[in-house]
């Protein structure tokens, strides 16, 4: 009798349990289907009541976190990482995502260190540089792998949307809306990336700057010659007058022709790139995967005298051949 009794209570707990699990689910689903009515990111922070002015210091990253001191290679490259953080569309501020990074290593470093003297394993220089190397990887490089990924897909994905967004922009102009309110349009009626960055041109402007100059720092911002032949495009037509509309429809194709060529080349040097990408990315995955799970094959030969030169040496190895690579699969059109 007793055990039937335990298995009724297990067999009930089980039931509530799922059934706050799947009510839990249902409506997570429900908020966000009904946050979804926001087309892109601009619109969903102003809808959960952040103001303007966060909302585009947060998509913008306007301001650095960098100290000006620093060394021009270390303030070159932190910047570098900032922008990769913008095109990536991560919002969570730079200086916290900084300390999180710098201390993401340390924290397994010392993890494992503590692990090792725990269960009376011996730590010697070469396991130490081993294991820092392992968490600079697992900490450092694997994330921003991740990001510089996202980044990249994200910029693709404006260089896409970028046509669509004129043809949008000149239907308004036709329609008889002034510029300002063409591109308004554009930040409602668009997704992300390319409808919140045309957001944040449209709050700039708002709040005073001129409107040639918001449309081109976007285009710094995102590295984009389409961008910058639509401000060109702007600045002339201001200047000198004309049918915009015709002007931008004429540039939306050009744009199309141009993303056919480059389709095109992308299509030609896949092997290439592919390649690239195995051999960057292959030795990082390999090494973290294997030291994961069966750490005893590098552990076992790091106290040799001669495995920290060689170590360190096929290091500098792979930075060179990862540098050649980029330089050969960065092809320009």
């Amino acid at each position: 009798m007793n055990d039937t009794l335990i298995k009724g209570a297990i067999l009930a707990a089980i039931f509530g349990a799922v059934l706050i699990t799947v009510d839990v689910l249902v409506g997570w689903w429900a908020r966000s289907h009904s946050e979804g009515r926001a087309i892109n990111l601009r619109l969903k922070f102003i809808q959960r009541g952040r103001s303007t002015a966060e909302t585009l210091t947060l998509l913008k990253r306007a301001h650095s976190a960098l100290p000006p001191w620093l060394p021009r290679p270390l303030l070159r490259m932190g910047r570098a990482v900032e922008r990769m953080l913008m095109m990536a569309q991560i919002t969570i501020p730079t200086p916290r995502l900084m300390l999180i990074l710098m201390l993401a290593p340390i924290a397994i470093l010392f993890t494992m260190l503590l692990i090792m003297v725990i269960v009376g394993a011996p730590v010697g220089f070469g396991r130490v540089v081993l294991l820092g190397t392992f968490s600079l990887v697992l900490g450092l490089f694997l994330p921003l792998m991740v990001l510089q990924v996202r980044a990249n897909r994200m910029r693709k994905r404006m260089q896409e949307q970028f046509p669509i967004a004129l043809d949008v922009f000149v239907r308004g102009l036709r329609a008889g809306h002034p510029v300002a309110a063409a591109l308004d349009l554009l930040t409602v009626e668009l997704p992300d990336p390319i409808g919140s960055q045309f957001g944040v041109v449209v709050d700039e402007v708002t709040y005073g700057a001129e409107l040639r100059d918001a449309l081109h720092a976007m285009a710094e911002r995102w590295d984009l010659a389409d961008m910058r032949m639509f401000v060109v495009s702007l600045a002339v037509q201001n200047e000198t007058g004309g049918n915009l509309s015709e002007v931008l429809e004429n540039l939306a194709q050009v744009i199309r022709a141009r993303q056919s060529l480059m389709l095109t080349v992308r299509a030609l040097s896949s092997e290439g790139r592919m390649t690239a990408v195995v051999l960057t990315a292959l030795p990082i995955l390999a090494f973290t995967a294997l030291f994961s799970f069966n750490p005893g094959f590098y552990l076992d030969v790091a106290d040799d005298p001669y495995f920290v030169p060689g170590f360190l040496s096929l290091i500098a190895l792979y930075a060179v051949g990862f540098i050649t690579i980029r330089r050969m699969v960065d092809i320009k059109v």
